[in-house]
């Protein structure tokens, strides 16, 4: 109930000013979140790349006598990217299950419905195979390019 010459102050929201407004604002956290995601995965591959470039260098003899007792550098490589992957899945793996858990546990909490898709589980373990094989390549390489006689030398 408005007096004279007072101002009104009444606005009409409709279902389109809603809807608008909640996929403005989900956009944003959408973004966010892609960006959090893609700057975890390259902190992750640098990470793994460095423990494969330490794990070469306190090898280096081992590599040295497997090459001269025959392994071929497709060999050794081999060795390596499986390992990285190997590394890297682990990773993949524990966010998963941390994600199932978040995801059990906010169903309980809340009345929304909260999943994890049998697809989403399959592109995390695909993209940390990816990050593993990626940032293990210079590594294994590296180590597949040994020279046999300079490894045994290597203390």
């Amino acid at each position: 109930h408005l007096r004279p010459g007072q101002q009104d102050n009444f606005g009409i929201t409709t279902s389109e000013n809603v809807m608008q407004l909640y996929n403005t604002l989900t956009g944003g956290i959408y973004v966010v979140t892609i960006g959090v995601a893609a700057i975890s995965l390259l902190v992750g591959g640098i990470v793994i790349m460095n423990i494969m470039l330490v794990s070469v260098t306190e090898r280096t003899r081992e590599i040295g006598i497997r090459k001269a007792m025959g392994a071929t550098r497709r060999a050794v490589l081999t060795q390596f990217l499986v390992e990285s992957i190997t590394l890297s899945l682990s990773g993949g793996i524990i966010g998963i299950l941390a994600g199932v858990a978040l995801a059990l546990l906010s169903a309980l909490v809340s009345p929304l419905p909260a999943a994890v898709s049998i697809p989403s589980i399959v592109a995390g373990l695909a993209m940390s195979a990816g990050i593993g094989v990626f940032f293990g390549s210079y590594p294994a390489w590296r180590a597949s390019r040994l020279d046999p006689i300079e490894a045994l030398r290597y203390e």
